[in-house]
Parts: C-alpha cells; sequence; structure tokens
C-alpha cells in the first residue's frame, strides 16, 4: 500500500531545495535544484500564469534536462529570480553542454503577493541565488514550510474579498510505495478554500462577516455570483520530485494527474484568475508505471497543499487555520 511520510524523501537523491525570505515584507522564493539534471515536465491550468521556460519542458522539444524549478512571490517580477538561479549554477559548473560553456535550465513559476506585505519588495537575483547556494551547501529536500520563501506572502479564500482572506504559506508532503518515492513542493496563494481531501472539512479560506468562521465556496459564490470580478491575484504554483524513471511524455502525464490534488484541495480551482502551475523533476533511478507515480505524486501534492495552509501563521493582517 502506498505511504504519505516524510521519510519518503530520503528516497529521493540528488535533488535540494531552500528558500529565501523577505519576512517583513511579505515575499520570498524556493529553490529545488537537481545538479545533475532530472527530466522535466509542466502542467499549467490556471488563466493568469507568470512563467519561464515553460515551453522547453513540451515533450515534442529537444532539451530534456531541467536542472532547476523556482517558485517565487513578487508575481511577474519574481522572475528575476530565475535569473540569479541561473548564474549561480553556472558559477557551480552546472548546465547543459553547449560546447563554448554551460547553460542551466532553470523553469519558474510566480504568484501574486504584492498586496500582503511591502508591494514595493519583490524577489531578485540576488534571493535566487542565495537560494541556489543554500541548497547546494544544505544538499536535502526539506525544506521549512509555513511563512517562508514562495509562501511568505500566500493568502487563501480571496473570492469573497481581500478582506476575508486567510494566510497561506509553502507547503511540503510525499509518498511512496517501496522504493518509489514523491515529494510535492507547493505555494498556496489560491483564489479558493484550501480543503482537507481526506475530511472534506475547510482548513482556510474566505470568513464570513463576523471573521469567525470559514464561508462554504459553493454557496457563497452563488451569492456573490453579481459582484466585479475576482482580480489576478491568485496563484499556487508546485513541483513534484519522483526518483522515478520517466521520458518527457510520461512526466507530463505526471504533472496532469498531479493537477487532480489541486482539485481536491482547493475549491473553487484553476480559475481564470489562478496562474495555477505544477512542474515535475525524474530524477530516472526507479522504474515504475506511470499511473502508480502520478498517484503517488497527486498524494504528495495534497499533503504539501494541507500543509501550506496548516503550518501558515497568521502575519500582515491575515489570520491562519491556527487562528480560528
Amino acid at each position: 500500500m502506498p505511504s504519505i511520510n516524510n521519510a519518503a524523501q530520503e528516497l529521493v537523491t540528488g535533488v535540494y531545495a531552500s528558500s529565501y525570505t523577505y519576512a517583513e515584507s511579505g515575499t520570498g522564493c524556493t529553490v529545488i535544484v537537481c545538479p545533475k539534471g532530472a527530466r522535466g515536465a509542466v502542467d499549467v491550468r490556471g488563466g493568469a500564469p507568470a512563467t519561464r521556460e515553460t515551453d522547453l519542458l513540451r515533450p515534442e522539444e529537444t532539451v530534456d534536462v531541467l536542472h532547476a524549478v523556482v517558485l517565487s512571490g513578487g508575481s511577474a517580477y519574481g522572475l528575476a529570480a530565475s535569473c540569479g538561479v541561473a548564474q549561480e549554477l553556472e558559477r557551480q559548473g552546472v548546465g547543459l553542454d553547449v560546447g563554448v560553456g554551460i547553460v542551466p535550465i532553470v523553469s519558474s513559476a510566480c504568484l501574486f503577493d504584492l498586496a500582503c506585505g511591502d508591494a514595493s519588495v519583490r524577489p531578485t537575483a540576488e534571493a535566487g541565488a542565495e537560494a541556489t547556494r543554500r541548497a547546494l551547501e544544505k544538499r536535502t529536500l526539506q525544506l521549512e514550510t509555513g511563512n517562508v520563501g514562495a509562501g511568505c506572502g500566500c493568502t487563501v479564500g480571496k473570492f469573497a474579498g481581500p478582506e476575508r482572506a486567510m494566510k497561506s504559506g509553502l507547503g511540503q508532503g510525499s509518498a511512496s510505495a517501496g522504493s518509489l518515492a514523491c515529494v510535492g513542493i507547493a505555494a498556496v496563494n489560491a483564489c479558493g478554500n484550501v480543503i482537507d481531501p481526506a475530511t472534506g472539512r475547510a482548513i482556510a479560506g474566505a470568513l464570513d462577516g463576523d471573521r469567525r468562521a470559514i464561508l462554504d465556496p459553493t454557496e457563497a459564490i452563488r451569492q456573490l455570483a453579481e459582484r466585479e470580478p475576482w482580480l489576478r491575484t491568485n496563484t499556487t504554483i508546485s513541483c513534484v520530485v519522483t526518483n522515478a524513471a520517466l521520458t518527457k511524455a510520461q512526466a507530463t502525464k505526471v504533472a496532469q494527474m498531479s493537477a487532480d490534488a489541486y482539485a481536491h484541495t482547493i475549491c473553487p480551482t484553476h480559475t481564470t484568475n489562478d496562474g495555477d502551475t505544477i512542474f515535475v523533476m525524474a530524477t530516472g533511478e526507479v522504474e515504475a508505471p506511470v499511473d502508480v507515480v502520478g498517484m503517488l505524486s497527486t498524494q504528495a501534492l495534497e499533503r504539501a497543499i494541507v500543509s501550506a495552509a496548516t503550518d501558515a501563521a497568521g502575519a500582515y493582517g491575515f489570520p491562519a487555520a491556527r487562528d480560528i
């Protein structure tokens, strides 16, 4: 039977992660690095993404290696962090050999956290470089969760307006079956509520008028149907790391299957004003059926999304799940 536990992270080797956090300003970035290169893929289902190097991950494209994934706050400005990641990887000799040098393949997705904390502060190239250095020095995939990195300025439940939103953050979860393991990392800045898929209970989301209880999204959205359209201030961005041996096409299918985790834990999700994006990094160590990898990836990402909500602390005027 598949297990869901942190021990699965020990089965995924050669991939390291770390974050850079602007705690006072409410933003940051999280970097996942595979120095030897992983097979990469992406699935983008939100209607308002801010991304870098996603076309390169399509199965029909010829580059089949991915050295880093960057999850960042700062909206489109946060893409600058990935430039710093690429520069630091080049400095450390990590990248694709192109004859006249090396080019690190770095994909990135950003979320909108400018309304949380100080909107003038965004993750920079130096922030990305520093997170990369920390990841390579720590040499672990284990991350601090909550109000850190790309999750520092995350909020959820904004369909009823920002004044009723709750704090979320960066989460991590894992799932394994024998020697096969998947680790999910998610920065949850969703328009919708976060739901515990095991119980159906709302963990964090849009608050009622007294800010004491979480609204039922289906009923609340019906009542709010005539209000102004939701702003493009939402996005859940994720990366699933697995030790499975996958082709680019297979990794793409795993990314697509993993999107079920969003549907199981966020309501509503994949809206026109979310930039929902899922990356996959596969290190190629364990042969396994693609459907099994996809199932475990979905479970790992569900756990990561729940972790993002439960591990966050109230900040910047937004209460967290632990406060309700």
